[in-house]
């Protein structure tokens, strides 16, 4: 049953607002702002909670945006400019205070920086379902990021799949990959991963340990943004297998051995990014759909323990800075 809005919500909105600013390099700080007054086809939202991208926004914190990417860079509804000073930011869950009456006080995920109070378009707005956790559904993005990668490497049932690097990202596509009948994965990462994985029904195993995979994957997910992860990939890939490439490095160049068997094995090398769904899909799914079915994947309790730290969005400014370069850290959530 829709909510009726509160009384105390009808025709009124929030004179300011509170954002996490990227002021330079490395640091922090939080800029009130006024609201505008709602237009139509918006909604002013009260945030609950925001999810922190750990390798995207740790490259924004340290000024490591090409000035080749800016454009394609931008956060859907980001402040200001690369490379500083900028809100960034885009895994926001909250509740609606005011806009169309159908979905005031229901709550949405919203690709939107870290604020405690902003204005959207209801067309950028992905309804919650009343029995996911708003905490957990700040891991819609990422999730929909596995998902994407998931459909770029054409995996299938029976598959033999590596994810090299246990960050958020490996682990969602750890998730997804479980879940296709007779799979076998294996997460690699230098960090004991062990209780996820196998709570997922996958494997754990250290960069060491993981050379007795070599030449038996199917399908190779790099996600560890490290060079020598990439060089791994590869060594591990079987014969024709496809390496994901997940990682992002933003101005680091990559050096990688293409030289020994790379030709001979004929191994494929395929980059996947979210802002685009694959052609194969594109005539079929919007990107409406395809976050929807993100957040119906997220309809799993054992994914609350990829969220490792919750701050409270005053403390950002002091406390996120460490926690983007802990590499311990699997998510962080801003609390509101």
């Amino acid at each position: 049953m829709t909510k009726e809005p509160h009384a105390s919500l009808r025709g009124s909105t929030h004179k300011t607002a509170t954002g996490l600013w990227v002021k330079s390099t490395r640091q922090y700080e939080l800029r009130k702002q006024t609201l505008a007054a709602v237009g139509p086809e918006q909604a002013l939202i009260r945030t609950l909670f925001s999810g922190v991208s750990r390798g995207t926004e740790r490259l924004v914190f340290n000024g490591l945006v090409p000035p080749s990417e800016y454009q394609r860079m931008r956060a859907p509804l980001q402040q200001g400019d690369f490379p500083f000073p900028v809100l960034y930011g885009y895994a926001c869950s909250g509740v609606v205070e005011q806009g169309p009456k159908q979905l005031v006080g229901q709550q949405v995920f919203c690709l939107h920086p870290h604020h405690d109070h902003f204005i959207a378009p209801v067309s950028m707005l992905a309804l919650l379902p009343p029995a996911l956790p708003a905490r957990r559904g700040t891991l819609a993005a990422n999730m929909e990021t596995a998902l994407n990668a998931l459909w770029d490497s054409g995996a299938s049932a029976g598959d033999r799949i590596v994810v090299i690097g246990g960050g958020l990202v490996g682990l969602l596509v750890c998730f997804l990959a479980c879940r296709m009948p007779g799979a076998e994965v294996v997460v690699v990462d230098p960090l004991d991963r062990s209780a996820l994985t196998s709570s997922f029904g996958a494997r754990w195993m250290t960069p060491e340990q993981a050379e007795s995979l070599a030449g038996s994957a199917d399908l190779v997910f790099h996600t560890s943004a490290n060079p020598a992860g990439l060089a791994l990939a590869l060594e591990l890939a079987a014969d024709e297998a496809k390496i994901i490439e997940m990682s992002w490095y933003g101005q680091q160049s990559v050096p990688l051995p293409l030289g020994q068997s790379f030709h001979a094995r004929r191994l494929h090398l395929i980059s996947a990014q979210v802002g685009r769904i694959p052609a194969d899909r594109a005539p079929r799914w919007t990107y409406q759909r395809r976050m929807a079915k993100a957040i119906a994947l997220l309809d799993d309790d054992r994914l609350d323990a990829l969220i490792t730290h919750d701050i409270a969005f005053a403390d950002a400014p002091a406390q996120l800075p460490e926690l983007l370069i802990d590499q311990a850290v699997i998510a962080t959530v801003l609390t509101y």
